[in-house]
Formats: structure tokens, C-alpha cells, sequence
């Protein structure tokens, strides 16, 4: 299907990308500016773009952003350290992005001439953000059917929707995909800082998917402390 992919320039969005190029027709790339403080991530989406050969469409609704108050990522608050499941990662939250996003995707899709709009979703999201979830995604695309009705036909593609970080990890590398030209800390400093929650379950899954990890970290080691604190097995 010719296929427009959501892409933040995060590990599993990139990863998503080469699979859609791998098998589907592949459009373009999707952006989003929407105030993140981690907005380097972006130009790791759009290296993915050039190195697939599509192109990168960036929107910025960082003016929507503003109007967020209260997320670890668009105000200022801290970002939370520690395993990816605690509940203190709830602070990341922003209010409706993945609905925003999407209907803004499916927007430009309609519009572009394509049959799907593909977002990496996946298993580990569905505690802490109600619109990653199997339920959301399929309310929103009986919500689409109706908006584009004899408009459009677009699906929504979520792959990785029941699959682990780790899962992703290996479809990864199966892809040959760079996973050091991929972003994922929510601090976005000069190198993934290895504390928060992402990069906590980027290098947790690494290590299930027992790949090699090239990212570089400012601590590489927390990770497994975490873990171990949010099992209840002590430091």
C-alpha cells in the first residue's frame, strides 16, 4: 500500500520506517514539532527520510505545544528517572497527541494520494498513554472511515501495536537499521542520558533482544537498577 509513515526519529518510529519501505509503498515521512524539549529528534527522522529516499514533510504545531502545560516534554517540568512502567512516567503524557497527529497524518494522506498511514505504537506504551492502545487505535480508524467517507480510503497500520520494545529491537536489526542514528531520550542533550524512562527501556531492550547497543549513553549502567527496582527486586 502506498504508505505514509509517522516518524519522530525515535528507535521504534525509524525501525517503522524500514519496514514500511521493505513492504509497502513508501511515501513519505511524518513529522512532528509540537514544542517536544527533546526536538532533535527530528533531524534523526529526517536522515531516516534521505537514507530511504522519500521525502520528510515536518508540521510544526509547536504553538499548540505551548498551550500543554503540564507534560515533562512540553513544559517545564522534570523529566522523570526510572523504569518505563512506573507511574511517575505518566508526567509524560501529553494531552491527545497521538489523535492530533494522526488526524493531521490521515489529512495529508487523503490529500497525497495514499492508502495507509503507519505508526509505531507498540506494547510497552499502553500503560502510561491511553492513545497508543489496541482499543484507541481502532476507534480512530472508525473514526476516519466516517471523516473520509467518499473522500478517502486510508488504514491505519500499527504493526507493533502487541509487540515489546525488544520485539522491535529485533525486527531492527533484521532491517539493518542504524539504531545509532536514532533518538530517543526525553532530555535531548548531547548523548542519550541513560536515566529516564526511555532510554531505560531503550538499553532494557536491548539487552532482551541480546543485540548489541551503540548507543552512546552519559550513564550506561542505571538502567539495570531501575529494572530491578520496578520488579521489586531491590537495587
Amino acid at each position: 500500500m502506498k504508505t505514509i509513515v509517522v516518524c519522530s526519529g525515535g528507535l521504534d518510529s525509524v525501525v517503522l520506517a524500514h519496514k514500511a519501505a521493505a513492504e509497502e509503498e513508501l511515501l513519505a515521512l511524518l513529522s512532528f514539532d509540537y514544542g517536544q524539549r527533546h526536538k532533535k529528534e527530528l533531524q534523526f527522522a529526517g536522515e531516516c527520510a534521505v537514507r530511504l529516499g522519500v521525502p520528510h514533510l515536518l508540521l510544526d504545531i509547536s504553538s499548540l505545544g505551548l498551550l500543554l502545560s503540564g507534560s515533562a516534554l512540553t513544559d517545564e517540568v522534570a523529566v522523570p528517572e526510572g523504569h518505563y512502567a512506573e507511574a511517575t512516567m505518566k508526567t509524560t503524557v501529553v494531552p491527545n497527541r497521538n489523535a492530533v497527529m494522526l488526524a493531521m497524518a490521515f489529512a495529508v494522506g487523503a490529500a497525497r494520494g495514499a492508502e495507509a498511514v503507519a505508526v509505531a505504537v507498540h506494547g510497552g506504551d499502553h500503560f502510561i498513554y491511553p492513545d497508543c492502545r489496541p482499543e484507541f487505535v481502532e476507534a480512530f480508524q472508525r473514526m476516519e472511515d466516517l471523516a473520509l467517507d467518499g473522500v478517502a480510503s486510508l488504514s491505519l497500520l500499527t504493526p507493533f501495536v502487541h509487540a515489546s520494545k525488544a520485539d522491535i529491537v529485533t525486527v531492527g536489526t533484521r532491517l539493518a537499521v542504524p539504531f545509532a542514528r536514532t533518538w530517543s531520550c526525553y532530555q535531548g542533550g548531547e548523548v542519550h542520558c541513560g536515566r529516564c524512562g526511555t532510554c531505560v527501556e531503550r538499553l532494557e531492550a536491548f539487552s532482551l533482544a541480546e543485540v548489541d547497543d551503540p548507543t552512546v549513553y552519559e550513564d550506561d549502567a542505571y538502567w539495570r537498577q531501575a529494572v530491578a527496582a520496578a520488579r521489586g527486586e531491590g537495587a
